[in-house]
């Protein structure tokens, strides 16, 4: 048979629903959708741990208990990469605003890069360091806001920013404070904290290069996480490479297996005639071929826009990635059915032929 002939055979018997393509469709989309929708779900819930890490500061470690070198600790982000940032803090003298006489505040110095480290998480805020920053309790009690002058015991200050420290298990004392921009050079300081995402074990090495041996020196320092509130253990690489749908697209080709072999096999009686009536073997795989791809590429497809849908509705940060991982089920599964079809019509013989009749 020419191949004109064989194709246009295929779409007839498509057409007159005896190779039953639409429910072999509806299963496809069915199972292809799910399998990729579940995958693509459990991406998105890492992406969203993760990044709900990166927003409490759960990436951020800082040294405590040495003299810190201001300069140094600033000079982290540059060996760490870009999308590293460090800086260094230390406690400063209490404020004591005009308004409530009998209450103060605690305050921090720190360095520019600390500043920035600081308000990273606000998006379109400038770390300008022309003034104090205040946290957005303080703000709120004292009704300051971005260019207001805070009028404090000592003298009148400009507030150059606000910034938000929630109470997500955190360290507190930025909660309610006053934070200060010095100079890097201005002393010693007593922390610095390095905000790096992915981790590395690397960044904690370079924190104890930061300290200088003098005073306390730093025989009693040590690392640790600013937000305890979450595991300190966390692998955020470990955590998708373990995950349980990394092995749904070997599931989806097996389930393509499953309903190319049942496609053929519930036919092979109309198969094993067609070989008796003359029909070459060749011609007859090339008709399966076609059969199968169109019904199995069709459901693939919609699924496939189904799961384009749902990603970039919900695909957070990287929607192409989870899609590029999500659509490997159904495309696995369309493989599948393709192959096994083709195979299983292989097994199909003219002599069997009464044996399928008998068995029909």
């Amino acid at each position: 048979m020419r191949i004109r002939s064989v194709v246009s055979e295929a779409m007839r018997n498509i057409g007159s629903g005896v190779s039953r393509a639409f429910t072999m469709f509806l299963v496809m989309l069915i199972a292809g959708t799910l399998l990729g929708g579940y995958e693509a779900m459990n991406v998105i819930g890492l992406e969203t741990e993760a990044s709900e890490r990166i927003r409490s500061d759960a990436d951020v470690k800082s040294i405590v208990g040495g003299d810190v070198d201001g300069g140094a600790c600033d000079r982290l982000a540059g060996v760490l990469g870009d999308s590293a940032s460090a800086g260094a803090m230390r406690a400063g003298s209490r404020i004591v605003m005009q308004a409530t006489p009998g209450k103060d505040i605690a305050s921090y110095e720190v360095t520019s890069d600390m500043l920035r480290l600081i308000v990273s998480g606000m998006s379109g805020m400038r770390a300008d360091a022309s003034g104090v920053w205040i946290s957005s309790d303080v703000a709120g009690d004292f009704g300051l806001a971005c260019g207001s002058l805070m009028r404090t015991d000592t003298g009148t200050v400009r507030v150059a920013g606000v910034f938000d420290w929630p109470n997500d298990g955190r360290d507190t004392r930025f909660a309610y404070a006053v934070i200060v921009p010095v100079s890097s050079d201005a002393s010693m300081f007593n922390e610095c904290w390095v905000k790096q995402w992915p981790q590395s074990e690397q960044s904690e090495s370079l924190l104890y290069s930061t300290l200088v041996v003098s005073g306390r020196g730093g025989g009693g320092a040590g690392v640790t996480q600013v937000n305890r509130g979450f595991d300190a253990r966390y692998d955020a690489w470990a955590s998708y490479m373990n995950r349980q749908t990394r092995w749904m697209p070997w599931v989806g080709f097996a389930v393509g297996v499953l309903v190319g072999v049942v496609a053929v096999r519930r036919r092979r009686l109309e198969y094993a005639g067609a070989l008796h009536s003359g029909q070459g073997k060749g011609s007859q795989l090339l008709g399966i071929m076609i059969e199968t791809s169109i019904w199995s590429g069709l459901a693939t497809l919609c699924s496939c826009v189904l799961l384009v849908a749902y990603c970039a509705r919900m695909g957070g940060s990287d929607p192409s990635g989870v899609l590029l991982g999500a659509v490997r089920a159904p495309v696995a599964m369309f493989a599948g059915s393709v192959t096994a079809a083709v195979a299983a019509g292989a097994f199909v013989r003219q002599s069997q032929l009464f044996r399928y009749f008998k068995k029909r």
